[in-house]
């Protein structure tokens, strides 16, 4: 009903840190944003394939740093 001055005996948890392949995979998305725009500038229409796997990888970023800060495992849906 009340705070009753006692503290919780369950410790509270941390949030754990970004999961290797998260920053994998950002690492990724930089690069193919960077080679996107070295491509364009040369003219090459090769920088849409660069775009496409960019997009890709930051949707996997996301969806991994997202996993990680729930604490979902294998089997555990991100999305619900």
């Amino acid at each position: 009903m009340g705070d009753t001055g006692r503290r919780s005996s369950v410790p509270r948890q941390e949030p754990s840190p970004m999961p290797r392949i998260a920053l994998y995979t950002l690492v990724v998305c930089v690069l193919a944003v960077a080679a996107a725009v070295v491509s364009f500038v040369q003219g090459s229409w090769l920088g849409i394939v660069w775009v496409l796997l960019a997009g890709l990888t930051s949707n996997m970023t996301f969806y991994y740093v997202k996993r990680g800060r729930t604490g979902g495992g294998p089997g555990k849906s991100v999305t619900g």
